[in-house]
């Protein structure tokens, strides 16, 4: 009588997001707020968690984000870079970032018909961050 061997099963390691959540940090969460709330038209509210102060990104599907103020967190302009997104067209929200107390170090820039537009800034805290949106 012959042995069956069972088939090895195939395993999905791929994720739906690598990217769960993000934290942007800042000095001053008044000034800070201030700054994604002018360019998002947007209201972020903040909160307190332990010993930090947070302002979260208003997201009703997918991933979402935060302001976070306390110890060890430092603004960089080096590091990981983080896209936010631009909507339909990131050019009416990078046009609000100087107005806002940022700075705008690479204009909207065309990646490929499929990929879209980006840009980078220095927001008010003096983060690099990108945006991206299709057109």
């Amino acid at each position: 009588m012959g042995t069956m061997s069972a088939k090895p099963k195939k395993t999905n390691n791929k994720m739906k997001d690598f990217i769960t959540w993000f934290e942007i940090p800042v000095l001053n969460m008044e000034r800070a707020t201030s700054f994604y709330n002018q360019i998002y038209g947007i209201k972020m509210e903040t909160t307190e968690m332990n010993e930090y102060a947070m302002a979260v990104f208003p997201v009703t599907t997918g991933i979402g984000g935060a302001l976070v103020m306390g110890q060890g967190c430092v603004p960089s302009e080096t590091g990981s870079l983080v896209y936010l997104n631009g909507g339909r067209n990131l050019q009416p929200i990078l046009d609000k970032v100087e107005k806002a107390g940022g700075r705008i170090i690479m204009p909207k820039t065309k990646i490929s018909d499929d990929a879209g537009h980006f840009a980078l800034f220095i927001d008010s805290e003096g983060n690099k961050l990108a945006i991206n949106s299709k057109n």
